[in-house]
């Protein structure tokens, strides 16, 4: 059971040495290093999300990768997630064809209606077309990625008569793109009549809930003829060298940073008891050592078919430094440990 193993940052604004924050333009230039680093560690891929608020600093997430894609050489490089609602599918695909283009092939993009708002009214967009916006654009961006000529008219932007979009990819291939879902059946069908891969953002609650959502993707898959499908999870998490420490320094930023969107959204205050149960073997939080994140992810991978697994290790205002070192872990330790699992997994049943 092959896996690519990633991480993803949405740019969280992070406290500085003698704990005041950062400036966001010191931010991106410590994601840069962040991509850099996920490379060297032996890691797949770098997700990076886009938002329009001052906790995060990503609000242009093919310029971000840009700059890490100039100072790599392997690693995929996409979005998570680009908000498609509130942007143009036409220049949504310019921009990832050609971030494509100057890092030889490595971009991809996850597509999604964002979990935050803001973009919608800096753009002028109105809130009560969400679902309108992106499902008329997720489909005129699924054109776009089948090259050459393009025909399409919808409500929500100015029709296309046999339109090329430049540059195009290279070598006739397409630009991965994932679709990014919360866990609506909707979401999990449109995925599916597209045939674009799912992935799947569990950041809460026990992930084996989301294998109904799995098994009707592949369902509706076989039933479209759309192919065979790829999965991937989103889900937050920090590593270090023990449980203790992991949490430790997690948990004063998690609280932070939850309970914020905590309040945006009318939820309950964290506490460091949900916390803990987040970080326990069943729940939606991957944090602890390396030996403990790994068995996680294993167990997530075999429970729902995982071809991707991606870390979001931006939490809050936890320290670049923390951040840092849980990349080098999560790339030199947890991610043989993840791939062995797995090979040996397939061994024992082929």
């Amino acid at each position: 059971m092959a896996i690519e193993l990633g991480i993803d940052t949405f740019g969280d604004v992070t406290q500085g040495p003698d704990g005041t924050l950062l400036s966001q333009a010191q931010v991106l230039r410590n994601v840069v290093e962040q991509g850099v680093l996920a490379e060297q560690s032996g890691l797949d891929a770098i997700g990076v999300g886009e938002h329009h608020r001052d906790d995060f600093a990503i609000s242009a997430p093919e310029v971000v990768l840009a700059a890490i894609a100039g100072r790599t050489e392997r690693i995929l490089l996409g979005s998570a997630v680009t908000v498609l609602s509130s942007d143009d599918p036409v220049r949504v695909f310019e921009r990832f064809s050609t971030l494509d283009a100057v890092s030889s092939g490595r971009a991809e993009v996850t597509v999604g209606r964002g979990s935050f708002t803001e973009s919608f009214p800096l753009f002028g967009l109105d809130l009560s077309q969400y679902e309108e916006l992106f499902e008329e654009k997720l489909d005129l961006f699924a054109r776009l990625l089948d090259g050459g000529p393009v025909t399409w008219s919808g409500n929500t932007r100015s029709a296309l008569t046999d339109q090329h979009v430049y540059p195009p990819i290279e070598h006739g291939r397409r630009l991965r793109t994932w679709v990014g879902v919360g866990g609506s059946p909707e979401s999990v069908i449109r995925a599916a009549r597209h045939g674009l891969p799912l992935m799947l953002a569990i950041i809460g609650g026990e992930p084996v809930r989301f294998r109904p959502f799995v098994e009707l993707y592949h369902r509706a898959l076989a039933q479209l003829g759309t192919g065979p499908g790829l999965v991937g999870q989103h889900s937050p998490g920090h590593i270090a060298d023990t449980d203790e420490e992991a949490l430790e320094q997690l948990w004063p930023h998690y609280r932070v940073y939850v309970g914020r969107i905590g309040r945006e959204r009318g939820w309950p205050p964290p506490t460091r008891e949900a916390f803990e149960a987040a970080a326990g073997p069943d729940g939606a939080l991957y944090a602890g050592s390396p030996t403990t994140v790994a068995a996680k992810i294993v167990r997530s991978a075999q429970t729902l078919g995982l071809d991707r697994f991606d870390l979001k290790v931006s939490q809050g205002a936890l320290p670049h430094e923390h951040t840092m070192r849980a990349i080098e872990l999560y790339g030199t330790v947890v991610a043989p440990l993840v791939r062995e699992a797995l090979a040996g997994e397939d061994k024992a049943t082929s």
